[in-house]
């Protein structure tokens, strides 16, 4: 189940030859945890200009501001910047980065010359070459990008953010799930990412219980995505008999019915989550081994009790 909505902010960039590529070492992308986007209206900005009027910077410097915007419909990106200006390499010398900021609209005082400025959007960016004189520049970077707010549910009932986490890869030809680009994800969270299509890994508790799908990421939308699991809470107990007080430090083992095991504890009472199937369960006590075989069934939370017989 998922739907589009307008989001804050996204990312693309022009990516030109020569100096750009020179800069990519020092600019790596930005791994920050995403923001959630600033719901308020964009604007249509003006063609980037010489500040006219605006006061000169001191000791001879000049002023750069420069705003960041969305591809798709040039809205402005309000939040979850972060800023680089990097100088040009002069006589072969190596590209360095001379101011940052994390403001949404920074104005930097810096010596007249050519600059890229690079803003990171989470895990997009935008790269611009810019030439500043002795009057000042405003400018503008757009970003091409889309993001994902993640959910997960067993049939209609969603499943609390707690219990789930989520993994974001890239795919490749020949393996969908490629590159990785973030694990342990949470669920609600804004995830900033390119356009392009991504496969989404659902993890709902530590064991087996995992769904997966590809999603496709809009430019300038956040995609709200729920990736339904078949799944069900057991809670594990060694009993004298049925309904009967469970053993304390009681060693459990939940394997499949080929012999792999799933899942492991220790406790009177131990809960895990696993995906619908068939299992066989085996609990030690005091050097005894017991064991059943159990099914699970999606939304059918429920005991699975061991007989010490």
């Amino acid at each position: 189940m998922r739907h589009d909505k307008n989001p804050n902010g996204f990312e693309a960039g022009r990516r030109l030859a020569g100096a750009v590529f020179a800069v990519a070492v020092l600019l790596a992308p930005n791994l920050a945890g995403a923001q959630a986007p600033d719901p308020g209206p964009g604007a249509d900005t003006p063609a980037p200009a010489p500040m006219q009027g605006q006061p000169v910077a001191p000791n001879g410097l000049a002023r750069l501001s420069v705003s960041a915007q969305f591809a798709a419909d040039r809205k402005p990106i309000r939040s979850g910047l972060n800023w680089r200006v990097v100088s040009e390499s002069v006589d072969g010398a190596s590209p360095r980065i001379v101011a940052r900021s994390s403001e949404p609209e920074p104005a930097f005082s810096l010596p007249p010359g050519n600059y890229t400025v690079h803003a990171g959007y989470g895990f997009a960016s935008g790269t611009k070459r810019v030439s500043l004189g002795q009057q000042g520049l405003r400018d503008q970077v757009q970003i091409s990008a889309g993001a994902l707010s993640l959910a997960g549910s067993i049939g209609d009932a969603p499943i609390p953010g707690m219990l789930l986490s989520f993994s974001v890869f890239v795919p490749l030809q020949g393996n969908s799930e490629g590159r990785l680009i973030t694990n342990g994800a949470k669920a609600g969270e804004i995830i900033r990412l390119p356009e392009g299509t991504y496969h989404v890994v659902s993890t709902y508790g530590d064991s087996n219980a995992i769904q997966r799908a590809d999603v496709k990421v809009e430019n300038g939308k956040v995609t709200d995505a729920t990736l339904h699991h078949r799944a069900a809470k057991v809670t594990l107990k060694l009993v004298a008999s049925a309904g009967g007080e469970a053993f304390a430090g009681t060693a459990f083992s939940v394997l499949t019915p080929g012999g792999d095991v799933i899942r492991e504890a220790i406790g009177a009472f131990p809960q895990v989550i696993l995906a619908e199937g068939d299992y066989v369960l085996i609990a030690r006590q005091e050097g005894q081994v017991y064991s059943r075989d159990f099914k699970v069934e999606s939304g059918s939370d429920r005991d699975i009790e061991v007989l010490a017989k």
